[in-house]
């Protein structure tokens, strides 16, 4: 595992003043966050179960027996200043919660993470007298500007990436199976520190690679294939995301102008990032040198999104976002293009925006050979 504790400390004392900044604006006077990487992001809790209220009046952290002593040592580590309350059942966790509210409120609920069955017992029975309001992105928007420690955490994870990839890249020349070589793969990055991989690793091999998000398989990788790698380490809670295509063998005339093409859109799309820079101008950028190709068409998701405690978080790097890159955000930039009949190629970094550019975390050479 990681040395978690020789990595830079993160400013979590801070993180529930800015939200509490925040409230007015929203037209609200409490939130109650209820999904659980915004009450990591506040609290430092890693449990799976656990409501915060987040007030004026300070913090009313609420969990289940299962996590009395872990939530008391984490927000203590932490340094967090809340009042631990721990309910067994969920009428005791209702009633914890509904005490720390005193008079006529509006409190914030996160629409995004609570069900429509969720809403209707909350507004029936937790909090007589409340007005509920429906909330958006407010924890996510803090999320979005990581602190010196959230990218010591992200890089590390990239670290741990490129160095899985550089380990068993080579065994890729035995032509194992798909899922047996996405298998080595999280297994190195195991090895190597990683709490565990970001998300499934994606190993798409010949017409497989074709697929944006193919899920290996007994397919056997064979001669001639171009095989998309799209994989990341996870450590204390942060993420890495990183994409390579490599061909087993000689790349055909079409596949080598393939990798060719997406190599320099996704060179593109990383020169285009910087703060001020508009997330669409990041994907028009990395379009347009596929479009020129011919392959406007085979290029079939968004540029790329943020990174962070979700594998998937704002800003979105896409055609439609109307989001504007800040220092201190990290993104994806992950060009593809896709020909069911010569395979896919998908190439991807990791990177810190900044000031004057963008620093690249994933450092993974981009050789398309073994």
């Amino acid at each position: 595992m990681t040395d978690v504790a020789a990595l830079t400390p993160m400013e979590v004392p801070t993180r529930a003043g800015r939200l509490i900044e925040h409230l007015p604006a929203a037209g609200i006077d409490a939130l109650l966050v209820s999904h659980l990487p915004n009450i990591r992001y506040l609290t430092g809790f890693t449990g799976s179960a656990a409501l915060l209220l987040v007030g004026r009046d300070g913090l009313t952290f609420v969990t289940d027996g299962r996590y009395s002593d872990q939530a008391s040592e984490q927000l203590r580590a932490a340094a967090v200043d809340a009042t631990v309350r721990v309910g067994r059942t969920n009428a005791e966790q209702r009633e914890l919660l509904s005490g720390a509210v005193f008079g006529p409120t509006r409190l914030g609920m996160e629409a995004e993470h609570v069900s429509w069955a969720r809403q209707r017992e909350i507004a029936s029975s937790w909090f007589e007298g409340a007005d509920l309001v429906p909330t958006s992105g407010l924890v996510e928007a803090l999320r979005e500007l990581k602190d010196p420690g959230e990218v010591d955490r992200i890089e590390a994870a990239a670290d741990i990436a490129d160095a899985a990839l550089s380990s068993v890249r080579r065994r890729l020349a035995d032509r194992p199976r798909e899922r047996d070589f996405a298998f080595e793969l999280e297994v190195e990055m195991r090895r190597l520190g990683a709490d565990g991989p970001s998300f499934e690793t994606i190993v798409g091999s010949g017409p497989n690679g074709a697929k944006p998000h193919a899920r290996p398989t007994d397919r056997v990788i064979a001669e001639g294939d171009l095989v998309v790698l799209d994989f990341g380490a996870l450590v204390d809670g942060y993420h890495s995301d990183i994409s390579r295509t490599i061909c087993v063998g000689e790349p055909s005339a079409t596949q080598l102008r393939m990798l060719d093409v997406v190599t320099a859109s996704q060179a593109a799309g990383v020169g285009a990032v910087h703060e001020g820079a508009a997330a669409a101008e990041v994907d028009r950028v990395c379009r347009d040198v596929i479009g020129d190709a011919g392959w406007a068409d085979a290029f079939v998701h968004g540029t790329g999104h943020g990174v962070g405690l979700d594998i998937h978080e704002a800003p979105r790097v896409g055609s439609s976002s109307d989001a504007t890159l800040v220092a201190g955000q990290v993104v994806t930039v992950e060009p593809g293009v896709y020909l069911p009949e010569h395979g896919g190629v998908r190439v991807e970094d990791t990177m810190l925006v900044t000031a004057d550019g963008a620093r690249v975390l994933t450092k993974s050479p981009k050789h398309w050979t073994i």
